[in-house]
């Protein structure tokens, strides 16, 4: 790993690196590279983390890290574990590894259809209620038995999602999963990871069969937001912090309103637009980015 250097740091930040596998030859270049004060490991997460204190440059250090695929971020100090109130997450693709319709549209065998929807509107190139409308026509007709397959054979957990859930847990903050997917999924991972609130969108069924259509109000990135947005008004007290975690363009509006936004292996235009990236690592990660 090499870099340039010449960019001053703000005194009160530290750097945060975080790898699968962090080589030492790398961590002893950073800490020529940022002149830091100290470094010390971290052990919240399955990834190997290192906090490097007060570095006093960071020219070029964010493009020596993604060329080492590292995960790394400018932290403020006083930005602590024990302040965090609330954590929501997007579930398509972030609390869980599939995009649960794509699969559910498998089953109908008109997932190539559905995905190429699925991914416009991840991208932000079309509006997220029409997409949803869209996908959800294709799959009239499919029984609900085909729901439960795609939950115990395709849904998977993303890596760390059930260390950052326990640790959540452990310090009392509270966990909304809010998702422009489906209470069929949502509700039982509730129930499977404890969280605390949910919201999502109701497929409605006659027959034992989808009828190609959602009931009651669609659940779309204004709907994240402003759920985040009440839940964190409650629980932020006067010196909490909330943060939301999301990959795709329709959590935009939810990672704006928080106090941290995290783009979990995200769409580049979300992870331009969040306070953090994690692309490497999984999502108790997460926990590093607090002291």
């Amino acid at each position: 790993m090499s870099a340039r250097a010449g960019v001053e740091a703000p005194p009160h930040l530290d750097l945060v690196v975080q790898a699968e596998h962090l080589m030492r030859e790398d961590l002893d270049v950073l800490l020529a590279l940022t002149q830091a004060e100290g470094v010390e490991p971290m052990t919240r997460g399955r990834c190997e983390a290192f906090r490097l204190y007060a570095p006093r440059q960071l020219g070029g250090v964010a493009d020596a890290l993604a060329a080492a695929n590292y995960d790394w971020a400018s932290v403020p100090r006083e930005r602590t574990l024990d302040r965090l109130r609330l954590v929501a997450m997007d579930m398509d693709s972030t609390l869980i590894t599939i995009e649960c319709v794509d699969e559910i549209a498998d089953m109908m065998g008109v997932k190539p259809e559905v995905a190429a929807i699925t991914a416009s509107a991840m991208r932000g190139e079309i509006d997220f209620r029409e997409s949803l409308a869209r996908r959800v026509a294709l799959l009239a007709g499919l029984p609900v038995a085909a729901l439960e397959r795609v939950y115990d054979e395709r849904l998977r957990l993303s890596p760390g999602a059930e260390r950052l859930l326990e640790a959540l847990r452990a310090i009392g903050a509270r966990t909304l999963l809010v998702s422009g997917g489906f209470t069929y999924f949502t509700d039982r991972l509730q129930a499977r990871l404890r969280i605390d609130c949910t919201l999502s969108n109701v497929l409605e069924i006659r027959d034992g069969k989808l009828t190609g259509r959602l009931v009651g109000d669609i659940v779309d990135a204004q709907g994240k937001a402003a759920m985040f947005s009440r839940l964190a008004d409650r629980c932020r007290g006067e010196d909490g912090i909330a943060v939301a975690i999301g990959d795709g363009a329709n959590d935009l509006p939810m990672l704006a309103a928080a106090d941290v936004s995290v783009a979990y292996r995200a769409k580049p235009i979300v992870r331009a637009q969040a306070t953090h990236a994690i692309d490497h690592c999984g999502l108790d990660a997460v926990l590093n980015l607090f002291a």
